[in-house]
């Protein structure tokens, strides 16, 4: 008996060692494998930067031109904003529907194992079609192209090696996070970015890959576009503990705020998803045809509003203009991101933010100017409390605006502010942006969605849904859909076909790729049909 006993423990310490072993040789791989996709991403970022920069340059020199024949020459700017809008929207339709927007929950989609990623595709489509949308004036970012580029260079990578396809998520991801990373030379923000939003998994392998793309990523940009915080601004003081309340305030407008957002992007796309093919082309001129005019009076209203977030950050915008400013940037960024023109929203919120941060500022001074000497600090917190709102991703946005603006002063109202920010947008029962894009996407299509290996799912089943009460065996999934597992009141337990089905009992199922369609099945019975809920699944 003691020899069996001893033989076991031999057994055990032996597969251990097996398995450290395979663990450390599957790391020494993997991370020069991420510094490749590291490489490349922030080269891609670094040229898309470049290009876009002389697509802005080109757009303002034909409005100045355009200004020196003031009877017709505003013709032009609207020409060129329909074109750019045109060329755009094309590119996405005919060649890569996936590219289309920001492309993020499309990456999410595939790292869920619920769509394919094809980098041939993705990598020229969603540069040309990036470049037409944003250079044509678009209320929309570069990150959200980068971001999808990144993830189709660690696509690229991956298959060019040869890697095993969890190797291949980790590297998708890894090149997601540094392209967010070459974007705003933020590493730590990319890093994030993977962790809290785009992969949510916090495994070393992940953790790795994305640490070392981004920062070789990063490393490239500084190179090729300077090692310069994205925004300059003065060096504001830390602001004193009795502004907290201001801080306060801000968060929970722009959580209110950033749900409204949210639902009216949502509807603006449900909007152009409803027109015809005609009059869906022709509120597309429309959009391109008021950025056009709106560039030709004022150009920092258009584009990704770099400079009128610049201009909020230094505190320079009165307070009457702001409301103005906001609404329409507001309406463009919903309507540019509805037409399906390649674009992210990172960059338009966060010129949102900073003016909504720049109002409460100046109402604050106005109310108590002891308190709060300096308006302008609320821009710099606005802008991540608005992100943190419409994304809730609240630590990818703290370390983003630090990294942006360079400034590390004002750590506490950040905390504060994104906070109340969050917890408002919650409050509301209001997907994440990003979630709610996918569950659309899922939702309007199901046949488009490819698994190319099992899939493990985690789900909860919700009071009043479909599946509450229901015997498995009743509840209608295919073959190949199976649960494995049920958790209630922290017991867990393998269930049959006779086990009911409660309310918040969390469950895991096993989908293989015959079975992809009991995904809808799943998604739609562990539910409750109300408006706003969470999504019922996350992948493993």
């Amino acid at each position: 008996m003691q020899q069996k006993n001893e033989n076991e423990i031999n057994s055990e310490v032996i597969t251990e060692l097996q398995e450290e072993l395979y663990l450390r040789e599957q790391r020494r791989k993997m991370f020069p494998r991420a510094a490749l996709v590291g490489l490349f991403a922030g080269l891609l970022a670094s040229i898309f930067r470049i290009v876009l920069s002389e697509a802005d340059s080109f757009r303002l020199n034909v409005n100045t031109w355009s200004h020196q024949i003031p009877e017709f020459g505003w013709i032009f700017p609207i020409l060129f904003g329909i074109s750019g809008a045109f060329l755009s929207v094309f590119m996405v339709r005919s060649f890569a529907p996936e590219v289309s927007g920001s492309g993020i929950p499309h990456l999410k989609a595939v790292l869920h194992r619920l769509r394919i990623l094809d980098w041939r595709r993705v990598l020229p489509v969603k540069f040309v079609a990036g470049v037409a949308a944003l250079g044509g004036g678009l209320a929309l970012g570069r990150e959200g192209p980068t971001v999808q580029m990144g993830g189709a260079v660690g696509d690229a990578v991956s298959k060019w090696l040869k890697v095993p396809p969890r190797e291949r998520r980790s590297l998708i991801a890894a090149g997601a996070g540094a392209g967010l990373a070459a974007a705003f030379n933020a590493p730590l923000s990319g890093v994030i970015f993977v962790l809290e939003e785009v992969q949510r998994d916090f495994h070393p392998f992940v953790f790795g890959a994305a640490f070392l793309a981004a920062a070789i990523a990063d490393i490239v940009a500084r190179i090729l576009a300077g090692a310069f915080p994205v925004f300059s601004i003065p060096d504001y003081p830390t602001p004193p503990i009795e502004s907290l309340w201001g801080f306060a305030v801000l968060g929970i407008l722009a959580g209110v705020l950033g749900v409204a957002f949210n639902r009216s992007l949502l509807g603006t796309l449900n909007i152009f998803a409803r027109l015809n093919r005609t009059w869906n082309l022709i509120l597309v001129a429309l959009v391109g045809a008021v950025v056009g005019i709106a560039g030709w009076y004022l150009p920092m209203s258009v584009g990704g509003g770099h400079a009128l977030a610049e201009e909020a950050l230094a505190g320079k915008l009165v307070l009457a203009a702001i409301p103005a400013l906001f609404l329409f940037r507001f309406v463009m960024t919903v309507f540019s991101y509805g037409t399906g023109a390649a674009g992210g929203i990172f960059a338009p919120l966060l010129a949102i933010g900073a003016m909504l941060g720049l109002a409460v500022g100046q109402v604050a001074n106005y109310i108590a100017p002891d308190v709060v000497p300096i308006p302008a600090v609320f821009a710099v917190v606005g802008m991540a409390a608005y992100f943190t709102a419409i994304v809730r991703a609240p630590l990818t946005g703290i370390v983003l605006i630090v990294e942006m603006t360079g400034n590390y002063h004002q750590m506490l109202p950040l905390l504060v502010a994104c906070f109340f920010a969050y917890a408002a947008a919650e409050a509301l029962h209001d997907l994440p942006i990003y979630e709610a894009l996918l569950e659309r996407d899922l939702i309007r299509d199901d046949t488009h969605i490819k698994l190319q290996e099992p899939m493990v799912l985690d789900l909860t089943v919700e009071p009043g849904s479909p599946f509450s009460r229901q015997d498995i065996r009743l509840l209608g999934l295919p073959p190949g859909c199976v649960i494995i597992r049920c958790v209630m009141d922290g017991h867990s337990f393998v269930p049959t076909a006779d086990t009911k089905l409660e309310p918040h009992m969390k469950i895991t199922v096993v989908v293989s790729p015959e079975a992809v369609q009991g995904l809808s099945t799943l998604r739609h019975g562990c539910r409750t049909r109300k408006p706003g809920n969470k999504s019922a699944y996350a992948a493993e």
